[in-house]
């Protein structure tokens, strides 16, 4: 006969495995429109600036942040300071490390990525696509390393103001869903009030 430990236990974990199991098409749809409209203003734009075959204002770290933009939300990683500040850090240590180290890209790389997650931890901006706008200043065309720093400002700063601004839109049209998350600031004001008061 089992106990009642075992019964409450078998309970929370049937409860647990139904709620991961539950689809949440209001929540599904959100996210599909949002990323869709982001990605789609980022692709525009990319169509009408730029000819050819090089595919330089829609990098591949812009699909990264989309799932966690419009997908995980509440995520500390989808915050506006680490969208934001995360791209905009890697892409700087990523041209600096292009300039510094051009053709040596078993060293250029890791570099990049090593030194930007660093510094996205420093800056408390870890955005985990970040690491790719770093390895991408590196390792992309020739069109994009001649872009030198205005690779930091356009494409990157420029696409992640479209897909903040449009999560902005999309992630605040119905009362199920709140961004930027509210729990995630509230949580480090009362961290840094805690330091400061004093216990």
């Amino acid at each position: 006969m089992p106990t009642p430990k075992i019964k409450r236990s078998y309970r929370k974990t049937r409860y647990i495995l139904y709620k991961e199991t539950l689809i949440d098409y209001k929540e599904h749809l959100w996210s599909f429109i949002g990323s869709f409209v982001g990605i789609g203003l980022l692709s525009y734009l990319e169509s009408i600036r730029f000819s050819g075959t090089d595919i330089v204002f829609l990098i591949g770290s812009f699909g990264a942040s989309s799932v966690l933009v419009y997908g995980i939300i509440q995520s500390p990683f989808s915050q506006p300071r680490n969208l934001i500040g995360g791209h905009v850090i890697s892409a700087i240590i990523g041209v600096t490390i292009n300039k510094l180290i051009p053709d040596i890209i078993w060293l250029s790389a890791p570099l990049a990525v090593s030194l930007s997650i660093i510094f996205m931890q420093i800056t408390k901006t870890l955005h985990p696509p970040g690491g790719a706008t770093a390895l991408i200043a590196v390792t992309g065309s020739a069109q994009i390393k001649d872009l030198g720093y205005m690779y930091v400002l356009s494409p990157v700063l420029d696409g992640v103001l479209i897909l903040f601004i449009t999560a902005l839109i999309f992630n605040n049209m119905t009362s199920t869903r709140s961004y930027p998350s509210h729990s995630t600031y509230h949580k480090r004001y009362h961290k840094i009030r805690k330091k400061l008061v004093g216990r």
